[in-house]
């Protein structure tokens, strides 16, 4: 047996028994000796294999099956550029404690010495994105290997975390030297066997020392803002404390009595906020989306307490952070029952308020169709919101619906591969699943849709606001009347593409909704992948956005 291949066969084997079942593999030729081992175990029913031929969207897949999961699922990529286009992924998963192990094949040194073809400098590639990093030896054909590579594997697989807590991403960097290919001979200088009963090379214990917990809730008027899709621990806390709690998806996903689904409608009415400013604010996970939340979180009136991973990379608004903590604990507060009532009626008038204005809408508004698909979602969908216009759309203007569950790239909130981190959180979800995304976000991971006839297809409908270009820019500064001379070229960037052509190129079913009556029966629940278009006019944008704030503000005249 040539050192390559055995160095990938136990890579693989060892993976494998530390709880990896998901692979993403990208084809090329420096990596085919993992390549090949993946497939041998993929076959032998060991592991679920997908392959990816776009090493970007083969990075986001494997983050949305990650995430859904809880797992650690591992991406192989060859080496030289194909390495540095896992690098969103990789961001996204460090920001959002994701736990993804990278594994990128590299020319042996006396190549990269030589400048050969596709090669780059791999080592450290992902700087500090990453909990762990190790270039491994080049493979030889000698006593002790097999414990070192089986060993470096276990290091990797509990640097990047597990169900059990926060997790991370991890990048092994595995230099190949040729031959590549098997060769059939299965003589190796010592065994290659991992431990008895599939056990992991090196298992590690427990943690014993528990998880550190917030100790400085003090008052009876708090809030707790969900950032982080999984808030039934949050809620349940608030219930004790009788603090009302909010989420930046607003109410889809948002559980338990104390639910406010209008929360981002009251943190941008100031008169609101003046009556009723909490003294401390209890955030579960990393803010990404709302500039009033950014605003809350720095106002030095409000005291922030963070619940976050472990870790430096904490978000810090305006610098101000009480206390960071692991998990929020218990706290002994009085309660005051009037607190939670204001905020309940409060959310109960924005509420009305809202839904009829958008009745009084004209139907393709993206918060009409953001409420319309929201809707019209089965009891324990997966919903996985674009990270532009649909995720505000959605927190804005959706009904209350606690019983969908809600997957973001909410770590650093990018477009970049939204559409493989839907398929692969659909994948792991085993239910029906659904994403909504902007047009530019759809076409931005359009190599997400290249699937080849072996490869497995999820049971997802990808709902595509199709409004010709950026949307969102139409409600920033920038979408002022007075850039209107440089706004489109710049901002707005219209694209004209026919996306069912698109979708026709990849084998994938499209459906235009041209009306509301169309798009309820295109969001039937049924097997398999397909994409539904809405379009829509940007221009109509910005003013069905401030027709909706007139309302809600006329719901509190004297504030």
């Amino acid at each position: 047996m040539n050192p390559s291949t055995a160095q990938a066969e136990v890579l693989v084997d060892e993976l494998v028994r530390n709880g990896v079942c998901e692979v993403v593999l990208s084809p090329g030729s420096r990596n085919a000796p993992l390549s090949f081992a993946l497939h041998r175990a993929t076959e032998a029913g060991r592991l679920r294999l997908h392959v990816r031929v776009d090493e970007r969207s083969a990075g986001f897949l494997a983050l949305g099956l990650a995430a859904r999961s809880g797992h650690p699922v591992a991406v192989v990529c060859t080496s030289g550029t194909a390495t540095t286009n896992l690098h969103p992924a990789v961001s996204e998963a460090w920001h959002s404690g994701v736990p993804l192990i990278v594994l990128t094949a590299d020319r042996p040194p006396e190549l990269r010495a030589a400048g050969a073809n596709q090669t780059i400098d791999q080592h450290r590639l992902y700087g500090t994105a990453v909990r762990l990093f190790d270039e491994l030896a080049v493979a030889e054909n000698r006593p002790g290997q097999n414990a070192y590579w089986r060993t470096q594997v276990c290091r990797a697989c509990h640097a990047a975390g597990s169900a059990r807590g926060r997790g991370g991403p991890v990048h092994l960097n595995v230099p190949l030297r040729e031959p590549l290919v098997p060769d059939g001979d299965p003589d190796w200088c010592e065994p290659l066997r991992g431990r008895p009963d599939a056990e992991p090379w090196t298992r590690l214990a427990g943690d014993e020392s528990p998880a550190s917990a917030l100790s400085s809730v003090r008052s009876p008027h708090g809030v707790v803002l969900l950032a982080d899709d999984h808030g039934d621990e949050a809620a349940q806390w608030a219930e004790q404390l009788g603090w009302p709690v909010l989420s930046e998806i607003g109410g889809v996903g948002l559980g338990g009595a104390n639910a406010v689904a209008a929360g981002m409608w009251l943190l941008d009415l100031p008169g609101f906020l003046d009556d009723h400013r909490p003294e401390q604010v209890v955030c579960v996970g990393r803010p990404t989306v709302f500039r009033q939340v950014q605003r809350l979180l720095a106002d030095r009136g409000a005291e922030m307490l963070l619940v976050h991973g472990a870790g430096s990379g904490w978000p810090a608004p305006g610098q101000d952070v009480r206390e960071v903590a692991q998990t929020l604990g218990s706290a002994d507060v009085a309660v005051d029952p009037g607190w939670l009532a204001a905020w309940q009626r409060a959310d109960h008038k924005v509420r009305a308020a809202l839904h009829a204005a958008l009745d009084a809408e004209d139907w393709a508004s993206g918060p009409v169709v953001a409420r319309d698909v929201i809707d019209a979602l089965p009891p324990e969908a997966l919903f996985v919101p674009g990270s532009s216009n649909p995720a505000r759309d959605v927190a804005l203007a959706a009904r209350h619906r606690p019983d969908v569950v809600v997957h973001r790239n909410r770590g650093v909130a990018g477009i970049d591969g939204t559409v493989s981190t839907a398929m692969g959180s659909a994948l792991a979800h085993g239910g029906p699943a659904y994403a909504l995304l902007g047009d530019l976000t759809f076409l931005h991971d359009s190599n997400g849709l290249l699937l080849g006839p072996a490869e497995q297809r999820p049971d997802l409908t990808m709902v595509v606001f199709n409004d010709d270009g950026g949307g969102i820019f139409s409600l920033l500064e920038q979408g002022g009347p007075e850039y209107g001379e440089s706004f489109e070229r710049i901002f707005g960037t219209p694209h004209g593409t026919d996306l069912a052509a698109l979708c026709a190129a990849h084998g994938v079913e499209h459906v235009a909704a041209h009306r509301r009556s169309e798009l309820l029966e295109a969001l039937r629940p049924r097997s398999g992948l397909r994409v539904v278009e809405v379009r829509s006019d940007r221009a109509r944008l910005r003013g069905a956005h401030e027709r909706l704030r007139a309302a809600v503000s006329s719901a509190f005249p004297g504030e």
